[in-house]
């Protein structure tokens, strides 16, 4: 079975109750970098990050953690996640083009999705096929990042010509949820983590500081202004934009 949709379930259109791994409260905060053999500009309002943490809470606003059109800021509790949509500019600009929708909001949702614990079961599991992936947790390899003994594991995933193209993150078990779904279902934090961006291009994120307690109730709260649509109504609304938006790429 394709394992894709573990990676897409954080994804506008395409993201039970679990015990808190531990009881850790504060914040992981990052420094976001080019590392790659040609060099990229990061962006001052990316090349700093951080999560927010309390037991199996978490919380961001970082853009290099977000995946999905307009994703404003994530919300996870253990196997739920909420994340706040901004479309307002793009709706706007499509209702300006004469596209019609039956959502007649703002543009700014909030999407809802709950995981089960099953579907990242088979995640270790050697899995070579074209568009597969799986994790290898590596023993005995540890680093120390932001003053943390983190462990190493290693994403591998092939391609349709089944080429592995492996990934390194360095974690830690002892931070966040048991399944953490906001980084596709690996058992811990990440504390360092180096994407391939093509054509020798390369960014690395690393924690720099973490700080314990600092967080409040408050820090996970969603923000005002936002629908929440049903899941029928979420569906038919997506449905709608990719027809839009394809008929615009027609152009």
């Amino acid at each position: 079975m394709k394992k894709a949709f573990v990676l897409a379930a954080a994804v506008l259109l395409g993201m039970g109750t679990m015990m808190a791994q531990n009881s850790f409260k504060g914040i992981v905060k990052y420094k976001v970098e080019s590392t790659g053999s040609v060099s990229m500009t990061i962006p001052e309002e990316i090349a700093t990050a951080e999560i927010k943490v309390d037991g199996d809470n978490m919380f961001t606003k970082s853009a290099i953690f977000m995946s999905g059109m307009g994703t404003e800021c994530v919300l996870i509790s253990g196997l739920s996640n909420t994340s706040c949509l901004d479309l307002s500019s793009l709706l706007s600009y499509l209702r300006a083009q004469g596209s019609e929708f039956t959502y007649e909001g703002t543009g700014k949702i909030i999407v809802k999705n709950t995981a089960k614990e099953s579907a990242f079961d088979s995640l270790e599991i050697k899995d070579t096929e074209p568009g597969h992936f799986y994790y290898e947790y590596v023993s005995g390899e540890t680093k120390e990042i932001a003053g943390v003994n983190a462990k190493k594991m290693i994403r591998h995933m092939y391609d349709e010509e089944g080429v592995d193209h492996p990934m390194t993150m360095w974690y830690t078990d002892e931070i966040g949820p048991r399944i953490n779904i906001l980084f596709n279902g690996i058992k811990g934090m990440p504390l360092e983590c180096t994407m391939d961006a093509g054509e020798g291009k390369a960014i690395t994120y690393t924690a720099t500081e973490i700080v314990k307690g600092k967080v409040k109730e408050a820090d996970f709260l969603l923000p005002d202004g936002y629908d929440t649509l049903s899941d029928e109504e979420m569906e038919e609304f997506g449905q709608q934009l990719m027809e839009e938006l394809e008929l615009l790429q027609g152009e």
